[in-house]
């Protein structure tokens, strides 16, 4: 029997006639090995990456950009961060199979589970358990990669989440289900929040995908979201702006302090604002202070860096503010990991506890930010 496979690169808002084609000539986005059905990421719902064109299938940047922004900023921009696959499937079974594009699966301070893992999510309506629910994380061992994360299942349709790998890049993604299980693309949902920061926002050092605190917010908020962090890189550049503002974003985020001094947040942060404001009059932006270093308490140097980079920060919202800039919004840092120094691994960089109590301080903001967003779009 000849089988025919195709690999389809689909970017997102054409997902709708790809399938139709695929419909109308009998071809399909899998093909089947040792009774498990093989199907191609792209062929479903992609969420997180906002730009159809792209050097690599699963870069975060369109292949533009690699000649308009910063080498380690482009070089960031290849990992595969924040990148979600959304799907419904009645299989009892779920197997992912992950190809990376570098071998470097781990770091000192972060594990391979976190910097090269794949993460699985459901949504389940079970009381007391509603919500997205963890399933399993894809533990890589090479740069080739295939587990089986879900096993012995009610054949029932259930809507799945995997989350791609934070700090490596991914060469190809394909959903294993059971031959004869059905599985077909989720709903698209709203546009999606789009954050934009420093190793922090890029993942540094969740244990696995699923735990950084972007992803922890677009399941909290049931939204998209958008991962723009790039390790070192997040200072504030202003070709950042212009591509941000190519997304149909719900809010930005800019969280970028980390990375900066107090004379550099004095001289970007109006600026960028400015740019982006100009492109998305509308949208609601928030500005995030830095995290306080967890060993800032015996760090004189570090104390001063974060007192300069705040006092930088709210200098320039209280411009901005005063210049008539609306839908605004701060997040102030001293509260980002809690007091008692237990949620980082290096004084900087988050553990699951440090992204958790992230997402704890974002969550209300955000959510007063959406509801902005929305009063704006109906007209109030």
């Amino acid at each position: 029997m000849m089988k025919i496979w195709i690999r389809l690169i689909t970017p997102i808002g054409m997902l709708p006639a790809l399938l139709l084609i695929s419909a109308t000539f009998g071809l399909h986005a899998n093909h089947v090995t040792a009774e498990t059905t093989w199907t191609d990421a792209g062929s479903l719902m992609v969420e997180g990456r906002a730009f159809d064109d792209r050097k690599s299938p699963w870069d975060r940047f369109p292949a533009r950009a690699e000649d308009v922004v910063r080498p380690p900023v482009w070089g960031n921009s290849r990992h595969s961060a924040g990148i979600a696959i959304r799907f419904l499937s009645d299989s009892p079974s779920i197997e992912v199979r992950w190809n990376l594009t570098s071998d470097r699966l781990e770091m000192p301070h972060m594990p391979a589970t976190g910097v090269s893992g794949v993460d699985l999510y459901a949504r389940t309506a079970v009381p007391g358990n509603t919500g997205w629910r963890w399933v399993g994380n894809g533990r890589p061992a090479s740069v080739k990669n295939e587990q089986r994360l879900a096993n012995g299942l009610d054949p029932e349709v259930r809507e799945w989440l995997l989350y791609l790998p934070l700090y490596n890049g991914a060469e190809s993604i394909e959903i294993g289900t059971a031959e004869g299980a059905s599985i077909e693309p989720a709903k698209r949902r709203d546009r999606p929040i789009v954050f934009y920061g420093t190793s922090i926002t890029h993942g540094a050092c969740a244990s696995r995908p699923g735990m950084a605190h972007v992803a922890i917010l677009g399941r909290r908020l049931d939204v998209p979201v958008v991962n723009l962090g790039f390790s070192g890189s997040g200072t504030l550049d202003i070709e950042i702006a212009d591509l941000m503002a190519e997304i149909d974003a719900s809010a930005y985020v800019i969280d970028c302090l980390p990375n900066l001094r107090g004379e550099l947040v004095a001289a970007r942060a109006a600026p960028f604002v400015r740019r982006l404001r100009s492109l998305r009059p509308d949208v609601p932006i928030i500005l995030v202070e830095d995290r306080t270093y967890a060993d800032a308490i015996f760090n004189a140097g570090k104390a001063a860096r974060n007192h300069e980079n705040r006092a930088a920060l709210k200098a320039a919202r209280d411009e901005l503010t005063a210049e008539g800039v609306e839908r605004l919004f701060y997040i102030e840092g001293d509260r980002l990991l809690g007091d008692d120094g237990d949620a980082t691994v290096d004084s900087s960089h988050p553990t699951d506890l440090g992204f958790m109590r992230h997402a704890d301080v974002f969550e209300p903001v955000l959510r007063s930010a959406l509801s902005a967003s929305v009063s704006k779009e109906s007209g109030q």
